[in-house]
């Protein structure tokens, strides 16, 4: 269960512990809003593949084994699900073992309408991703 969870119709706030087990609780949250709004099967494809990377990588990276959370906000408005995955940790490093970007980012840059990948004032980095959601009529 997350720690703090808030979920009032078409917006969803909630903390999980950022372990592997967390992801899977995480992302459903997410897709429940986008089905409540009426997301068709190729949208909650691409929700759901984005929302895992992201939330994987928060997993992964973020805290190097000290536990931390992670953060998952989620809102419908205008015909778009706006989706924001932040955590407490490190932050963006670069990775000398790697070039590019990773795969994991480019997932989710190709899934979502729009990326961006933000350093938060408080310390630790989060991921909003916008995706279109067709409306139920």
């Amino acid at each position: 269960m997350p720690e703090r969870a808030h979920s009032q119709g078409d917006e969803l706030a909630a903390s999980y512990p950022a372990v592997p087990d967390s992801v899977p609780r995480a992302r459903q949250a997410v897709i429940e809003l986008a089905i409540e709004a009426g997301a068709n099967d190729e949208e909650l494809d691409a929700i759901r593949l984005a929302t895992s990377e992201a939330l994987t990588n928060a997993v992964v990276h973020a805290y190097e084994g000290v536990p931390g959370q992670i953060h998952v906000q989620a809102a419908m408005g205008a015909g778009r699900l706006s989706v924001t995955v932040a955590d407490d940790g490190r932050g963006l490093a670069p990775r000398l073992d790697r070039r590019g970007m990773g795969l994991g980012l480019a997932l989710i840059a190709n899934a979502a309408e729009e990326l961006a990948i933000v350093k938060r004032p408080t310390g630790g980095t989060a991921v909003q991703m916008r995706f279109a959601v067709s409306l139920r009529s």
